[in-house]
């Protein structure tokens, strides 16, 4: 094997990670894809209807995602196209929770339609947007940043799996 570290300049490992983060921007695309088509599989069978105390039924959480679909997609957006360099998460996820109160009074269609084209958005900025743009972040009040490429990935598409798999679970109950 041919050892190429020793010629290895940081402009090589910087084109070595932006290849590294194309890649996975395109399996996040995918995985927001696939859990989107999911969603859609799912979302004919939710009723419409509001729990009195504790759990939320399937269409409060259909709900939820109506309005993570939306929040992170347009964070990933502002962040990633430097619109956004400063952000408090915790007081816009208050915001957030008002916001899927007032959603949980739309019908589930309703609620999809709007999921779909929020997730058609993401997926389109995230297979176009370069490495350099998803590494961009945005201060936290506690001085931390975070990256667009984390708030895709966690926030975004590992919540709405996790979202999806709670949903799927509920329609394999008898």
């Amino acid at each position: 094997m041919k050892l190429e570290s020793p010629s290895f300049t940081q402009a090589d490992l910087d084109r070595f990670l932006d290849g590294q983060l194309d890649r996975e921007r395109m399996h996040m695309a995918e995985r927001l894809e696939r859990a989107s088509e999911r969603l859609v599989a799912i979302a004919p069978g939710i009723k419409a209807e509001t729990a009195a105390e504790g759990d939320w039924t399937d269409h409060e959480v259909l709900a939820h995602i109506a309005v993570l679909s939306k929040f992170y997609g347009v964070m990933v957006h502002k962040i990633s196209s430097g619109q956004l360099t400063e952000v408090d998460m915790l007081a816009n996820t208050n915001l957030r929770d008002v916001a899927g109160e007032q959603l949980a009074a739309m019908a589930p269609a309703d609620l999809l339609q709007m999921i779909r084209a929020d997730h058609a958005r993401t997926v389109k900025l995230l297979r176009s947007v370069d490495a350099p743009s998803l590494r961009r972040g945005a201060r936290l009040p506690s001085g931390e940043t975070v990256t667009a490429e984390f708030l895709a990935r966690y926030p975004l598409i590992n919540h709405l799996e996790e979202h999806v798999e709670q949903l799927e679970a509920h329609r394999r109950k008898p």
